[in-house]
């Protein structure tokens, strides 16, 4: 299968190396790094360790492929969604943080668009290598849910390529739980400057629990069923599996760069204010973060 892992960060580039054993795949991100899997190939360590050569490129516009894998910050989906609508694909799938990614991409799109989710660990840890802090899975499904021939076939492909892969048919529920999850995690220890683990005991784990059970709450006026107990176990198991990691918001954070927060603890306020679901602990995270940003980012 012929692959574009359009967003070469860390999550896209450990995805598009581990893709790359089987397929061919073209990575689109930027320079230095980009230049540098042209130049030497791609350098896989942490739980993995190997070499792959996948084609890499700055311009991802006219690409064509079976597949294109979106893997980019949700506030770049639109960009990326312009993008890749000048070039011509088969189906596309949305791996990345935060809600209303998939939509924004098939108002774009003449393909099918898939929802996704992953939890492998990564860190591009410098231009041309990539880290797995944690093996994974990852997680497609039709958006709308139910079951997607399209997505056998993709969940196929990344099952050769030895990744492990599930192809669900209630992906808006996953969506969901992934969206309580990171409401919980990413802002929380973003602010307390944590690593995950932090969250497994004392107040910074009943704030990131009381931000997944309103984020529940939201999913069911939305008419997901996901019940709060659910949700405060799935941030657990996550604090639990990367204890020793730093959630993406606190990487962002960490180097004063601008974050998810209107995709995940925003768009939980957001749509709260639809359904009269109260949520203050996610309103004050969204502000909070929000506040950072303000006074912390500085647009490129």
């Amino acid at each position: 299968m012929d692959v574009v892992v359009f967003g070469a960060g860390s999550l896209g580039t450990l995805v598009g190396g581990l893709l790359t054993r089987e397929h061919a795949v073209t990575l689109v991100g930027r320079d230095p790094h980009v230049a540098a899997v042209r130049e030497a190939g791609l350098r896989v360590g942490g739980a993995f360790d190997f070499d792959v050569a996948p084609d890499a490129t700055t311009d991802g516009t006219g690409l064509c492929a079976d597949l294109a894998v979106v893997t980019v910050k949700a506030f770049d989906t639109e960009a990326a969604a312009r993008d890749l609508a000048t070039g011509e694909f088969d189906a596309a799938l949305s791996l990345q943080n935060g809600m209303g990614n998939e939509e924004t991409l098939a108002r774009r799109l003449d393909c099918p668009v898939l929802a996704g989710t992953a939890t492998y660990g990564a860190v591009r840890s410098a231009p041309g290598t990539v880290e797995c802090t944690g093996v994974g899975e990852v997680v497609v499904g039709a958006r709308e849910g139910g079951r997607s021939p399209v997505a056998e076939c993709v969940g196929d492909a990344f099952r050769a390529a030895a990744v492990e892969t599930t192809v669900a048919e209630d992906a808006p529920r996953r969506l969901w739980e992934k969206l309580a999850v990171n409401a919980g995690i990413n802002a929380t220890t973003a602010l307390a400057r944590a690593d995950n683990g932090a969250l497994r005991s004392g107040t910074a784990r009943e704030v990131a629990a009381d931000a997944a059970r309103e984020t529940a709450r939201v999913a069911r006026a939305e008419g997901i069923d996901l019940s709060d107990d659910e949700a405060v176990a799935a941030v657990e198991t996550v604090a639990d599996a990367t204890a020793a990691n730093a959630s993406s918001m606190r990487q962002d954070v960490d180097v004063g760069r601008r974050t998810e927060v209107d995709a995940i603890n925003g768009y939980v306020v957001e749509r709260a204010s639809g359904h009269e679901v109260a949520v203050p602990v996610n309103r004050t995270l969204a502000r909070l973060i929000r506040t950072w940003e303000r006074e912390n980012v500085r647009e490129e």
